[in-house]
C-alpha cells in the first residue's frame, strides 16, 4: 500500500508516531485489489476449494459447494480499514499476519478480543512477534471517541505494552494455528525471541481516519506509551489519513470490486 505524503512525525524509539497521507488514486487501486482480497480472505476460500476439490460428485452438490464459498455479505467500513492497515503493514513495515480473525468468528460480523493483527515482523534478520491494534473512524475530533473507552485504542494499546498474559494468549493463539503451516518455522524463530525477552515484540497501533491530519490523533499517545515502556518493546502509531468522507464508502466500494473479480 503506497502512501503520497507524510503530514507529521513525532516521539522518539521506542515510541513514535506518524500520520500518513492516503490519495484517491492510491485508494482505488489499493479497494481494486490486495485490500479487498483481505477483506474477503480470497486465499482461504481457494484454499478450501482445493481442499474439496473432487469431493462434490453431482451437480447438485457442486452448487452447494459453489453457494457455501460465495461471500455476498456487506462488510462493515470498520474492516475494510482494517485490511488497509495490514496492507500498509506488510509492505512497509516488514510484517506478515498469515491468520485473518475473520476466520475464528463464529457468525459474521462479530469482533474478537485481543489484538487485531497477530503475527511477525522480520528486520534486521531477526523474527519478533508483532501486534497491531486498528481503530477506523469518520470522528472530527482529535483524537477520535474510539481512543477512549475499556475498548479503546488508549486502553488496547496499553495492554499490549504492559501485560504479559495478553501477549501469552496472543501468542499460544497463533501456535496453534502455525501447525503444519507453511510459516511454522518464522513462528519458531520468533518464538525464540519472545523466550528469551517477552517483552521483545513489536506493537503497532494503526488509525485509519478520512479527517484533516493533524498529529493530536496520536500526540498524547506517544507521549503517555513512552513512560515506562520496557527497553526491549518497540512501539509505532500510525494514522492513515484517506481522502475526506471516503470511510463511509469503503464497504460498497470494495463489494463492487469483488463483483467485478478486482481481487481475485
Amino acid at each position: 500500500m503506497r502512501t503520497s505524503s507524510v503530514h507529521y512525525q513525532i516521539g522518539t524509539p521506542p515510541v513514535t508516531g506518524v500520520g500518513l497521507g492516503v490519495s484517491a488514486s492510491e485508494l482505488d487501486a489499493e479497494l481494486a485489489g490486495p485490500t479487498t482480497a483481505l477483506v474477503f480472505d480470497d486465499k482461504g476460500i481457494r484454499d478450501i476449494r482445493g481442499l474439496l476439490e473432487g469431493i462434490p460428485d453431482t451437480e447438485f452438490s457442486r452448487d452447494n459447494l459453489d453457494a457455501l464459498l460465495t461471500n455476498d455479505s456487506v462488510p462493515e467500513d470498520w474492516r475494510v480499514g482494517e485490511a488497509l492497515a495490514e496492507r500498509y503493514l506488510t509492505e512497509n513495515r516488514g510484517c506478515f499476519f498469515p491468520w485473518p480473525d475473520s476466520r475464528d468468528e463464529r457468525k459474521c460480523g462479530s469482533s474478537l478480543p485481543g489484538a487485531d493483527l497477530v503475527g511477525f515482523q522480520l528486520n534486521d534478520d531477526v523474527e519478533r512477534f508483532a501486534f497491531g491494534e486498528v481503530k477506523t473512524s469518520t470522528h472530527d475530533a482529535y483524537p477520535p471517541r474510539v481512543v477512549y473507552g475499556c475498548h479503546g485504542f488508549k486502553q488496547q494499546m496499553e495492554d499490549l505494552r504492559d501485560r504479559r498474559e495478553i501477549r501469552n494468549d496472543l501468542v499460544l493463539y497463533l501456535g496453534h494455528r502455525a501447525l503444519n503451516a507453511a510459516w511454522r518455522y518464522r513462528y519458531q524463530a520468533a518464538w525464540k525471541v519472545y523466550l528469551n525477552d517477552t517483552c521483545d515484540v513489536r506493537i503497532f497501533g494503526l488509525l485509519v481516519r478520512d479527517v484533516t491530519p493533524h498529529q493530536d490523533d496520536l500526540r498524547v499517545r506517544v507521549s503517555s506509551l513512552a513512560t515506562d515502556c520496557p527497553g526491549a518493546t518497540i512501539i509505532e502509531l500510525i494514522a492513515l489519513y484517506l481522502p475526506a468522507g471516503s470511510i463511509p464508502t469503503l464497504a460498497s466500494k470494495a463489494v463492487a470490486s469483488h463483483q467485478k473479480g478486482g481481487a481475485s
